[in-house]
């Protein structure tokens, strides 16, 4: 398995694929992630094309285990943030 692209390395491909400075890259990189995280949080949904989907799912009130003790317990409901792979980026992965 390849190592995962660090953020550095993923401004400075997004700079050379904009034919662009790295300082604009990383903007763009920021602001994409801003508004990402600001339209999730708000309860919306986010999608990118040929990427996925980024969306908010809530979770019902529920009983959950400690694995190291076995002590059954409730955890309240919560909200967790949910991403769906387009097929276009699993086609291309398993192709």
């Amino acid at each position: 398995m390849a190592k995962a692209m660090t953020k550095t390395q993923l401004v400075a491909a997004l700079a050379e694929e904009m034919g662009s400075d790295k300082k604009t890259a990383g903007a763009a990189l920021d602001a994409v992630c801003n508004v990402i995280t600001r339209e999730v949080s708000d309860g919306g949904a986010v999608t990118l094309p040929g990427v996925g989907k980024f969306y908010l799912r809530e979770r019902p009130e529920r009983m959950v285990r400690n694995p190291a003790t076995g002590e059954q317990f409730k955890k309240e409901a919560d909200k967790q943030v949910k991403v769906t792979i387009a097929k276009a980026l699993k086609d291309s992965a398993n192709g």
